[in-house]
């Protein structure tokens, strides 16, 4: 049995270790920061400015019970969006709400609202959606410019990626003028292109400048691994601007007759013809007959007949049907276009006024 010295001894030095683990336990002095560098400043004020018109956006779509037959919901994808106007209406990419049966947007105080679809345009990636929610939780996102944009200024891309309540993430812009394809292949002209992570969930959400203003709808990432690897790329503003208020008008863009065919890629390398489109057909009566556009033929003998090739429109150099289509889209039926062909090796200009809209 410990003689009481020795046991009060323990107790002294159980005494002692315990104090001194109590002090080694706790909390470090805080040390103070300072004043945010302005840059962070700058960041911080662009997502509050901007993050309230800012949506997540979650699709579903129909599948039947193969036993019953009963139709049920089942989630389809998510993406971004942002809010357009006060009127509830919201712009997103197109392959956001692409096959959905249902679409509902959430906004920025976490509401969820059902969406109807207003118009879309799969060439451009961009769709409108309504909802019906108070004026007072919509708060409609500054539009900016982007004809002037520069390679390596600031941007910001706000968003929700994988299914993740809004993110901010900040780059420059890497690149201009890029060229994309749509869902359905069409060429997209003129992209901007980022180093501002965008990974999946992020497409349909707003590009920003230094400002807060919208310059581009981000729409699409290069990555093998299907996350950010530093390329992304967004729909110009000005592009959006155009498209968004005719879809809203007439849910969808619908160009002007011309009343042309034009000759493939294919028969255009084999005839060994000049850059531009061959025209292979002439639709009566149309707005080109009428300007007196000439086709190729073939002969009674087999031989082909030359005839026109449009290398410009409005001023603009064509060398594809998607060059084409880009320009007709811009003008409305009763616009008169400038149309330079080559015809037999001279080139001459042509005024053709486009007839009503497919």
């Amino acid at each position: 049995m410990p003689s009481p010295m020795f046991s009060a001894r323990y107790a002294l030095l159980f005494l002692v270790l315990c104090s001194f683990g109590t002090a080694l336990a706790q909390p470090r002095a805080v040390t103070p920061r300072g004043p945010l560098a302005a840059d962070e400043t700058a960041n911080i004020a662009v997502f509050k400015s901007v993050s309230p018109s800012v949506v997540n956006i979650t699709t579903l779509e129909n599948q039947r019970n193969l036993f019953s037959l009963d139709v049920f919901q089942v989630p389809k994808g998510t993406g971004s969006g942002f809010v357009w106007d006060e009127r509830g209406l919201i712009v997103t990419n197109f392959h956001v709400i692409q096959g959905a049966s249902v679409a509902r947007v959430t906004l920025s105080d976490q509401s969820e609202w059902n969406a109807k679809l207003v118009g879309a345009f799969a060439d451009r990636d961009l769709a409108v959606l309504r909802i019906d929610a108070p004026r007072e939780k919509l708060r409609a996102i500054a539009i900016g410019s982007s004809r002037d944009l520069v390679v390596g200024q600031r941007v910001y891309a706000i968003g929700n990626p994988f299914g993740l309540d809004q993110t901010l993430t900040v780059g420059i812009i890497s690149a201009l003028n890029r060229e994309i394809q749509s869902i359905n292949q069409r060429t997209i002209r003129g992209v901007i292109q980022t180093d501002a992570a965008i990974n999946p969930g992020n497409s349909g959400g707003p590009l920003l400048d230094s400002a807060g203003r919208l310059i581009g709808v981000n729409t699409a990432i290069y990555s093998p691994s299907g996350a950010s690897a530093g390329i992304g790329f967004a729909i110009p503003v000005d592009e959006v601007n155009r498209i968004v208020p005719r879809l809203i008008r007439d849910g969808k863009i619908t160009r002007p007759t011309f009343g042309i065919q034009a000759a493939s890629p294919q028969v255009h390398a084999a005839l060994r013809l000049p850059k531009g489109i061959a025209i292979v057909g002439v639709v009566a009566r149309s707005p080109a007959e009428a300007a007196g556009i000439k086709p190729f033929l073939r002969g009674t003998k087999g031989e082909i007949i030359a005839g026109d090739i449009i290398v410009a429109m409005d001023g603009k150099i064509i060398t594809t049907l998607d060059e084409f289509l880009d320009v007709l889209e811009r003008h409305s039926s009763g616009d008169t276009v400038a149309v330079t062909v080559l015809r037999g090796g001279t080139t001459i200009e042509l005024s053709v006024r486009l007839g009503a809209a497919e």
